[in-house]
């Protein structure tokens, strides 16, 4: 431990071990049902305790783990470094050129407000207080994906430390390989301390949602999957199944059901909104319909997704087109039960290469369906589910895969193409050799 103490010191931020007060709350994640156990958790307050923790785990063959809000866990920590960024949270919004500048602690919620008096917007998911970086560096599924792409699409430039201990600014020009393999990659090859990306001119919406007693709205889903093949771009959704506690904080008209959650983000006019949407108003009576104009800061509110720590297992897939036996296979699938499902209409900007490119996957995918159940124990429906649609499959998505056996090897390669698959792993072998940087969505290098 003396050792350890000394080589160390140079850190800013706190560094915990097994036993001092604070690591287990440092260690712990959004998803309570993965736990890493380290030897060491560096707690970085800048880029250079990342550069210390790495040059330090690099000289004893430690593996090393990042976690910022955790909501990405893969598999958990036994032993090694963990370097924990949460308290590097600072945002710069640049109105003139469009962009954003983050550290690797913050979170959406930050850059959302920072942009908004500007009206800009970042590429964020439906949950704000998801972890800027890490999302990015999974592709980010934006909640205005079909109208402009991918958020890993517009990342202009990273710091990063490799394996190798170097602190490294990173941008399609500087070291093309790194760039684009990180983007898609993860933290397979470094640990990201900065990022700058494009915003969009985006400062309302046409948006919220239409909530529906599955048990009482029979064809919902069938509908709903037609009217997405007669949608333009701009109209971004998804339908999720979700069984409702019967709790006083649950809305009085959905406590205890089990619900179609119809999720609306329409770029357009609220009058081009109100037409788009009006098949999905005849399917039957919304228990709550919420869809409104709503200025782009209040766009959480669409999904409402719960802000607090929860232990959970989940996967997810794509799908390619969809024809009449696997909707009715869909459909069948997607029946009310204990976990929570979701389909996301894809396609549009998504399907289009980036100006710089990267290795997101699986740009053709036209729909993703993610099954979530709460709670740490197995689901057998989740593994039904994703054999039955083998045949419409096209692959997973990084940022949406599950954790433990749902990340093994085989459903990481699923999140590439054949030869996105091949240049990643090689990228591995020439960044980090060693494999340091293995406790995630695990890309080894030729030699393991």
């Amino acid at each position: 431990m003396n050792d350890m103490d000394n080589e160390l010191k140079a850190v800013a931020g706190p560094v915990l071990r097994p036993g001092d007060e604070g690591f287990d709350e440092e260690r712990a994640g959004f998803n309570l049902a993965v736990r890493h156990r380290p030897d060491v958790i560096v707690c970085a307050v800048a880029a250079e305790d990342v550069r210390v923790a790495v040059e330090f785990a690099g000289a004893r063959g430690l593996p090393v783990a990042v976690k910022s809000t955790g909501h990405g866990f893969s598999v958990p920590a036994e032993g090694g470094v963990l370097v924990s960024t949460r308290r590097m949270t600072g945002v710069r919004v640049d109105p003139d050129a469009g962009t954003a500048w983050v550290a690797a602690g913050a979170r959406w919620q930050d850059v959302v407000a920072a942009a908004a008096p500007y009206g800009l917007a970042p590429l964020n998911g439906s949950a704000p207080h998801v972890g800027v970086v890490g999302y990015t560096l999974g592709g980010g599924l934006p909640l205005l994906g079909r109208s402009h792409g991918y958020a890993a699409d517009r990342v202009r430039a990273m710091e990063v430390v490799t394996a190798d201990g170097r602190l490294r600014h990173v941008t399609p020009d500087s070291e093309p390989d790194l760039y684009w393999a990180l983007l898609g990659g993860r933290d397979n090859f470094g640990i990201v301390t900065g990022l700058e990306f494009g915003l969009v001119p985006v400062a309302r919406l046409y948006g919220g949602g239409l909530y529906f007693d599955a048990v009482r709205t029979p064809g919902l889903l069938e509908s709903y999957l037609r009217w997405t093949a007669t949608v333009p771009e701009p109209m971004n959704s998804s339908v999720a199944l979700i069984p409702m506690p019967d709790v006083p904080d649950v809305p009085e008209a959905l406590r205890g059901r089990h619900l179609f959650h119809v999720r609306i983000a329409f770029t357009g006019s609220p009058e081009e909104g109100e037409r788009l949407v009006a098949p999905l108003r005849a399917i039957g009576p919304a228990l709550i319909d919420s869809l409104r104009d709503l200025p782009y800061a209040e766009s959480a509110s669409i999904h409402d997704d719960p802000p607090t720590p929860m232990p959970w297992s989940s996967d997810s897939v794509l799908l390619g087109e969809l024809d009449d036996a696997a909707i009715t296979t869909l459909a069948g699938l997607v029946t009310p039960g204990p976990a929570i499902v979701e389909l996301r209409h894809l396609g549009g900007a998504l399907s289009r290469p980036p100006v710089h490119p990267n290795a997101v996957g699986h740009r053709d995918a036209r729909y993703l369906i993610g099954v979530l159940n709460p709670g740490a124990g197995d689901a057998p429906e989740r593994a039904g589910l994703v054999r039955a649609l083998a045949p419409w499959t096209v692959g997973r998505f990084v940022n949406l895969m599950g954790h433990g056996a749902d990340a093994g090897p085989e459903q990481v390669r699923s999140a590439y193409e054949p030869a996105t698959l091949k240049r990643l792993t090689t990228l591995k072998t020439a960044y980090d050799p060693e494999d340091t940087f293995r406790i995630t969505y695990h890309l080894p290098p030729v030699s393991a």
